[in-house]
């Protein structure tokens, strides 16, 4: 209580005909009220203050990431993470403001803090990993690291994101295997659906075939599923085909790339390698013992299909009389 406040009631107990012990007597009990209510308007004050501020700098944030995409994925990060901002503000005011109001009731603080210095220091001891998880899972959810659904590699770990929170992130991998994967021990990781992703397929013409005819009908193929309009949606840009990559003993190998929406890379590879490898069979550029299509990358999911099956030879006819 200020100054002029003070005098204000000191001068109100007079005109009561308080004096003495008994106005300092009702002094205090009308001071201490006092305090713990403007303890109480200022905590409720700086919580909604701070709860606004705490949605203002995820809004900043969001501009400089892919946060700031118009989608329910980033509105519902944006929220999440306001809200954890939120809730960590509130906490700290309102821990201060109970201490404050503690001190106005006549609670001794020293041993009170002292204890407390102690019990958070042994938390802050075994809870290090929890710590360093909620501020990595912070970064991760902030940045768009990536999301729920996204196709990621974590380590030897590589599956669809299930869950993503502050705490963990849990892949289903290609077999089934759900694991389960601490934020803090996340130091690198590949995200195969964020943006764009590229379907890379190399094509072995045989040793012999004629290459330039076979480059043509790559081409002639991979321009069919530009202009397929059921595929349209899942390439983002017109396939290219580059041309001969490398050279061996079984052949020529001819490489082409594609740009695919994000989670199409794989069915993307795939249709590329029928249609081109049943168009070299047919052509007669490769036979069924050399039509191979092969995939740059070792151990993919999406590996070459089995070459067609030769059609039948018709059965002769059946003799007359």
């Amino acid at each position: 209580m200020d100054c002029q406040t003070r005098d204000l009631v000191c001068k109100a107990l007079h005109q009561l005909g308080l004096e003495g012990s008994a106005a300092s007597t009702v002094e205090s009990l009308i001071e201490g009220p006092f305090r713990i209510a403007f303890i109480l308007i200022a905590a409720m004050v700086l919580c909604k203050i701070g709860s606004r501020l705490a949605v203002r700098g995820v809004t900043r944030l969001g501009r400089t990431t892919p946060l700031a995409e118009k989608s329910a994925r980033a509105e519902q990060r944006a929220a999440t993470l306001a809200g954890v901002a939120a809730s960590t503000l509130r906490v700290a005011i309102w821990t201060v403001a109970i201490l404050l109001i503690a001190g106005e009731v006549g609670l001794n603080l020293g041993p009170l803090l002292a204890g407390a210095g102690i019990v958070g220091l042994a938390l802050a001891f075994g809870a290090q990993s929890l710590v360093k998880d909620f501020v990595s899972g912070f970064f991760i959810l902030a940045e768009d690291q990536y999301g729920v659904g996204d196709l990621i590699t974590v380590g030897a770990v590589q599956g669809n994101v299930e869950e993503v929170n502050l705490r963990v992130t849990t892949i289903r991998a290609n077999d089934g295997t759900v694991w389960f994967v601490p934020n803090g021990d996340i130091r690198m990781v590949g995200n195969a659906a964020k943006d764009w992703a590229k379907a890379v397929v190399d094509i072995v013409v045989p040793k012999g075939a004629d290459l330039a005819l076979a480059i043509a009908a790559i081409t002639n193929e991979v321009d069919t599923l530009a202009a397929d309009e059921a595929w349209a949606e899942a390439l983002t840009e017109k396939p290219q085909v580059l041309g001969v990559e490398t050279m061996g003993t079984e052949g020529v190998t001819v490489r082409v790339e594609v740009k695919t929406a994000p989670g199409n890379r794989a069915r993307v590879a795939r249709e590329l390698r029928t249609r081109i490898g049943a168009r070299l069979y047919r052509e007669g550029i490769a036979s069924r013992q050399d039509w191979r299509v092969e995939s740059p990358v070792p151990g993919s999911p999406d590996a070459a299909p089995s070459p067609p099956s030769p059609p039948e030879p018709p059965l002769p006819p059946l003799p007359l009389g």
